[in-house]
């Protein structure tokens, strides 16, 4: 098995589809240095309309490389030099033809707001400069957006990271591993370093403990990767690139968010849409786009079908007339106003847009449905079920985790919206469904699990995951996230080991979803111990997870009896909810 790369966040976001060609030409500037306020100087390329003038313009800054051939730059600039902009691609610090060195968005607040400043200042530039860009290249703006450059007018971050230590390069206190060491080993050297991991055993890598010098496993140390596993809670190591409220309170420029349903960085641009709601000076300002995506086809508009998910030719946008007619408005200041409704999201299921004034709509409310069995919830031939009535006196579930044999993250390199009946039918997967649905339940918000469970360990993961279950059986992954809950990090941003047969309680967030529940179909929730290898599978051990080379097999149990309830809660859409 060879080194596959991840295609959840920060991952793809090399492989942007370049707009369609045009007949215009635009005058071109290469290896364009910027000086920035340390002395270190950046490399970028400019493209910019042939008639002599000046233009507003549009920053790209990547560490995937400006001149990758996938960016197909060239293209991309002349579509925009032919409707009267500039566009500026740049390397950022470290990377590609920019000089400095590389590390995880450091500098990256301070060098885009040196960068825009300088444009504004150039003799081609009308002073009004905007930003856009998939990923890594989304969270650059938002970095630069809170360091309030004078000439930034607007930003359109589309699938931006932001949640550290949720999202990435931990979910739930469970380490990433296989995107760590990917992404990180790609970015390691000043041009792109992903190549050097095709001919790597992938199991044997992933195995290889202690964590810490899986890196040099690999073939080189990662100094990045060390200190992401030596920082697995918020502490100050994040918080320079972490948004506070108050930093959404200063953000009084407009912005346009994109993100998908299936888009691994999903939880970081419903982060900062979410701070924007709750702080902005002016609400009215901020749009937001979520569609059937993953996270390549947020910028790139979607395709018919995901996975498992037939969604329609609805369901793609032109993300390239989205943007001009955002920038349009704001940076070129040509219209009056931007003709999009203030939320637009896609339900799947019905696979239609809906339009609302907020996020999460005002026009949901929550629903819990309770796991339940007679103690046998174990794989599809179990008998657990998911009602909305509370528990009673019930028996609880058991299974064995053996983390040398954990559940698959993935069915043959696929994640997302999957059939997950192969999964399922393990007995170390607790299966909990619920009746054939009469009427339809649209769920359009955030989702989360709490699982009352014992371990006879020090520590152990805990994973759901929400499936729809079709009248043909198969069971189709929704969401963006397998969520997942270790329990030496079961409280809000510290550590405590786990009592042996102790019932905790486990909170597990399955991130934002927009899907319709059909008649005849069924809600399907599973909960086990493990997902690799998109997770580092718990050892069980309680010991220092970055160090521990020993194993142990865990014992689980599940609760759901009327003293420790385990439930799922649904954001419901009011118009579908039933009694």
């Amino acid at each position: 098995m060879r080194m596959r790369a991840l295609t959840a966040g920060l991952g793809l976001a090399m492989t942007l589809s370049a707009p369609s060609a045009v007949d215009a030409q635009a005058r071109a500037r290469f290896g364009m240095m910027t000086p920035m306020r340390d002395g270190v100087q950046l490399a970028s390329d400019v493209w910019m309309p042939e008639a002599p003038g000046r233009y507003p313009t549009i920053v790209i800054r990547t560490p995937y490389l400006k001149t990758m051939d996938l960016l197909e730059a060239p293209k991309r600039g002349a579509f925009w030099a032919s409707k009267g902009y500039v566009l500026v691609i740049q390397d950022v610090r470290g990377r590609g033809d920019s000089e400095g060195r590389f590390s995880f968005f450091a500098g990256d607040a301070e060098d885009g707001y040196d960068t825009i400043e300088w444009i504004a200042a150039q003799p081609w530039s009308n002073g009004r400069v905007g930003m856009m860009g998939v990923s890594y290249l989304g969270t650059v703006q938002w970095l630069a957006a809170r360091a309030h450059p004078p000439h930034l007018v607007c930003i359109a971050p589309t699938a931006p990271a932001g949640r550290w230590t949720e999202e990435l390069p931990y979910q739930g206190g469970a380490f990433m591993h296989q995107w760590a060491l990917n992404w990180i080993n790609g970015t390691s050297g000043r041009i792109s370093q992903g190549e050097n991991a095709t001919g790597v055993d992938a199991e044997r890598l992933l195995a290889h403990r202690p964590l810490i010098s899986a890196d040099s496993a690999m073939g080189r140390t990662m100094p990045l990767y060390r200190a992401f596993l030596e920082n697995p809670l918020m502490n100050d190591y994040w918080r320079k690139i972490q948004f506070s409220l108050d930093d959404f309170a200063t953000i009084d420029i407009p912005t346009l968010t994109v993100t998908g349903w299936f888009d691994g960085d999903q939880p970081g641009a419903l982060f900062y849409w979410r701070g924007l709601e709750a702080r902005a000076p002016d609400k009215s300002k901020h749009f937001l786009v979520a569609g059937p995506w993953d996270h390549v086809q947020t910028f790139v508009g979607g395709a018919p079908k995901i996975g498992e998910l037939e969604v329609g030719q609805a369901s793609i946008v032109d993300n390239q007339d989205l943007h001009l007619r955002f920038f349009d408005w704001c940076l070129a200041q040509r219209t009056e106003r931007f003709d999009q409704p203030r939320v637009r999201v896609f339900v799947t299921g019905s696979n239609q847009w809906r339009s609302f004034d907020s996020y999460t709509p005002s026009a949901v409310e929550d629903r819990t449905f309770y796991l339940s069995s007679g103690g046998r919830a174990n794989s599809l031939a179990g008998d657990g079920k998911l009602t909305t009535a509370a528990p009673g006196n019930e028996p609880p579930d058991h299974f064995t985790y053996d983390p040398k044999r954990p559940v698959p993250s993935d069915i043959g390199g696929a994640t997302y919206a999957i059939d997950r009946r192969p999964i399922q039918r393990r007995d170390d997967v607790l299966v909990y469904t619920s009746d054939v649905l009469t009427s339809p339940v649209e769920v359009i918000g955030n989702i989360q699990v709490t699982v009352s469970a014992a371990t006879d360990g020090r520590d152990t993961d805990f994973t759901a995951v929400l499936t729809d279950v079709y009248p043909d059986g198969r069971a189709v992954a929704l969401g963006s996230s397998i969520g997942i809950r270790r329990g030496r990090y079961r409280f809000p941003n510290r550590e405590a080991l786990l009592t042996p047969g102790k019932v905790e309680q486990y909170p597990i967030e399955l991130f934002d979803i927009a899907h319709r529940f059909e008649p005849g179909h069924r809600i399907r929730i599973e909960i086990s111990s493990s997902a690799a290898p998109r997770f580092n599978p718990n050892q069980n051990t309680g010991n220092p997870v970055a160090t521990d080379t020993a194993w142990r097999v865990a014992r689980q149990t599940v609760h759901h009896d009327r003293a420790n309830a385990s439930s799922i809660r649904l954001p419901v859409l009011k118009s579908t909810l039933v009694p």
